[in-house]
């Protein structure tokens, strides 16, 4: 019978052959996902185990966190539509009203503003602690305390926490220990296995950074190794309706195959300007983890066989806030924005007086902080420099 045109186009006979190969995986893009029997629609399974709805992922999406789950060294993987959106999932997921979590002072500043608001509406208590004093830490666990966030490194300030002192801690009183890994993801260390037997139960990773590499897109991914955690952050993950869209799934798996060349290149670099910057006279101080001086060092140390993208640097607090504004505006080969590790450097000034609840871990002036990207050493050398010398007019 011969069909109308447009039930010609949705009924059409081809089909893709099942075996067909290529090295980029295929695209697939779905809201309803079709079942062969109504037995199997009633039986249907989303984890590992098939397909129910496009929501809750495609064999597009599956790939992608059975590779971020390899990644990390961990088991499961869930991926969120930002990392803050994974932030706030595993809370969700971890966390019931009256209970209570701890978050590191140099913690992601959307995690903290989460703490502050949506949390603490929900009944949900926080309290700050020195990430790198594990002996304050364990003093603060209370019977309430469910959850506590580990930061590595430390956001803008670099500082690298106690990492092992913490979760050693963290596993003696028996609380959760959720990490976020954006800045190691899963290449300076591997989360699940931190030596000494310790690990975390969670780690987090802004998939917007390193995984994709490109700038153009936002994602997050949620690692476990505990099917017990895995099933109570699922549980929030599919009540909240987290998705992502497929096209932005195909752009990471783009980029993974290139996430160490491009981690480790950054690494370099990054690694030599701050050097540098560290013998410059307009400078007191340079964070970075893998710099002597920096605070944890020792512990990055121990732990990390690399240090990422980023560094922060303290100019003297004889510059004023304009000064250091027309620093950074005067930068030709940074841009002026947020996020880190595309493939353009960026640099941006930060003022965390009123953002930090501890006093801060370096010496007093203003700070910038610089994202290195994938550009030459040299030529991002010669253009701090060149803007250096508004700082001396």
């Amino acid at each position: 019978m011969k069909q109308a045109i447009s039930t010609e186009q949705i009924h059409h006979p081809y089909q893709a052959p099942a075996g067909w190969g290529a090295v980029p995986t295929g695209v697939f893009k779905a809201s309803t996902v079709l079942f062969k029997t109504c037995a199997d629609m009633r039986n249907r399974e989303t984890h590992e185990q098939g397909y129910s709805y496009g929501l809750h992922g495609t064999p597009t999406s599956f790939t992608l966190m059975a590779r971020l789950a390899s990644l990390e060294g961990g088991k499961q993987c869930l991926l969120a539509p930002s990392g803050l959106g994974g932030i706030t999932t595993i809370n969700m997921g971890l966390l019931r009203p009256g209970d209570e979590v701890l978050i590191p002072d140099n913690v992601y500043g959307q995690n903290r503003v989460f703490s502050q608001g949506l949390m603490r509406e929900f009944g949900i208590t926080h309290r700050v602690y020195d990430p790198l004093d594990a002996t304050a830490l364990e003093a603060m666990i209370q019977s309430q305390t469910k959850l506590v966030w580990v930061e590595a490194a430390g956001s803008i300030t670099m500082e690298f926490p106690d990492l092992l002192g913490l979760v050693r801690v963290c596993r003696a009183k028996g609380v959760r220990v959720a990490l976020d890994n954006t800045w190691g993801s899963g290449l300076a260390f591997k989360p699940f296995d931190l030596g000494d037997g310790l690990a975390v139960d969670v780690s987090m990773n802004a998939v917007t950074k390193y995984p994709s590499g490109g700038a153009d897109l936002l994602m997050g991914a949620i690692v476990t190794v505990d099917e017990k955690v895995h099933r109570a952050i699922e549980h929030a993950h599919r009540q909240l309706g987290i998705g992502v869209g497929m096209n932005d799934v195909e752009m990471v798996l783009r980029g993974l195959p290139s996430i160490e060349l491009r981690y480790h290149a950054q690494d370099r670099t990054t690694r030599a300007l701050a050097r540098w910057m560290a013998t410059r006279p307009e400078v007191v101080q340079v964070l970075h983890p893998a710099l002597e001086d920096s605070p944890g060092h020792a512990y990055w140390a121990r732990t990390c066989t690399a240090a990422g993208c980023l560094f922060s640097v303290i100019f003297k607090d004889s510059y004023s806030q304009a000064q250091i504004d027309a620093f950074v505006e005067g930068l030709q080969l940074f841009g002026l924005g947020f996020s880190w590790a595309g493939p353009m450097s960026l640099a941006v000034p930060y003022d965390l007086t009123h953002s930090r609840n501890l006093a801060l871990p370096y010496k007093s002036g203003r700070l910038v902080r610089f994202a290195i990207g994938l550009e030459a050493e040299a030529d991002l050398r010669g253009d701090i420099e060149q803007s250096l010398k508004l700082l001396a007019t």
